[in-house]
């Protein structure tokens, strides 16, 4: 394979030093940062049914709703914002602020359990969603970014092009993000390699505990039968979206206060829905802050989270944006 001009450093088990800009520019191998092979049909049709399934059950939903009156409960709801709120924070919490960026610091239990809960998002393995965020932020809006808009140019035609690509398309490129590059330090942790090896059963567990939950409560086949609808497929659904909006609509649109070296924007529709991950230029202006939302009214529920765990004692060495440093970012 060609060899290409990146800007990166070797592989390091140190994150920082993979998620900040680098000032050498070395040639390396494409290899090394990026495999190419054509994924597997089966893998292939997998992702279309984790991508098109939750669609076409929103779809079916509102049919049932409108003909058969089975719109969702008030405990599908409940499920629905529980299960949300677990798996979304355990990918903008763990995945995120703590595994990619280092944010703070994690005992053992805290680690698994937001390896595990982020894994109940189905965006990927945790090393593999990892290794592609390290990925994105060595060469964000750049040649290397697995997921930038502007990848196709900046015409209205490309930029359409692009935010496709930016919210789905990446996911069914041949081109896989190099895990031996960019997530060294996860391959050799024993607990995050057991999580990451148990993806398939975490799919499973997201998808079927709305269904047992709902079933039991009610004692019913029909409260199971709503609650995997709702709170499974249409939550996984819409999780998914938000955060893939935030790779897509968020270099796109908003402001942008802080000086960064790409195109990141704060899109404050965003912020709850989010959980404060929609703060992208804050964050990729000093992505090791716990904290995206660092002005005054910025909800950012993932930092209110990390600070109760900080006070939990679970959570240690919180990164907290220091204002004098914000101001010094500030465009």
């Amino acid at each position: 394979m060609a060899a290409t001009t990146v800007t990166a450093g070797p592989p390091s088990t140190d994150p920082s030093a993979l998620v900040l800009p680098l000032a050498a520019s070395t040639t390396l191998s494409a290899s090394n940062e990026t495999c190419v092979s054509a994924q597997p049909r089966w893998q292939a049709a997998l992702l279309w049914l984790i991508l098109v399934g939750p669609l076409l059950a929103v779809a079916g939903g509102v049919v049932l709703a409108v003909m058969a009156g089975v719109s969702p409960t008030w405990l599908d709801a409940g499920l629905f914002l529980a299960f949300y709120a677990v798996s979304g924070h355990g990918v903008t919490i763990g995945f995120h602020r703590y595994l990619t960026h280092r944010g703070f610091t994690a005992n053992r239990p805290l680690r698994i359990a937001l390896s595990i809960a982020g894994s109940l998002s189905v965006e990927g393995s945790v090393i593999s969603w990892v290794a592609a965020h390290r990925r994105h932020h060595a060469h964000s809006d750049q040649p290397g970014d697995p997921h930038s808009p502007w990848r196709f140019g900046t015409s209205a035609g490309a930029l359409v092009k692009g935010l496709w690509w930016a919210q789905v398309g990446w996911l069914f490129s041949d081109e896989h993000t190099s895990e031996e590059h960019f997530a060294p330090d996860l391959l050799g942790d024993k607990d995050i390699a057991r999580v990451n090896a148990l993806f398939p059963l975490w799919i499973v567990v997201s998808l079927l505990s709305p269904a047992l939950l709902g079933g039991l409560i009610t004692m019913s086949w029909h409260g199971a039968l709503t609650a995997f609808l709702w709170a499974g497929v249409v939550r996984m659904f819409v999780l998914h979206h938000v955060t893939w909006s935030v790779n897509s609509v968020c270099h796109v649109a908003g402001s942008r206060p802080f000086r960064s070296r790409d195109r990141s924007t704060n899109c404050w529709p965003l912020a709850v829905a989010s959980m404060g991950e929609s703060w992208h230029n804050s964050h990729h202006a000093d992505p090791t802050s716990a904290r995206h939302g660092v002005d005054r009214g910025q909800l950012d529920s993932s930092a209110f989270v990390i600070r109760g765990l900080e006070r939990l004692g679970w959570a240690t060495n919180v990164r907290w944006p220091q204002m004098d440093r914000v101001e010094r970012r500030r465009s």
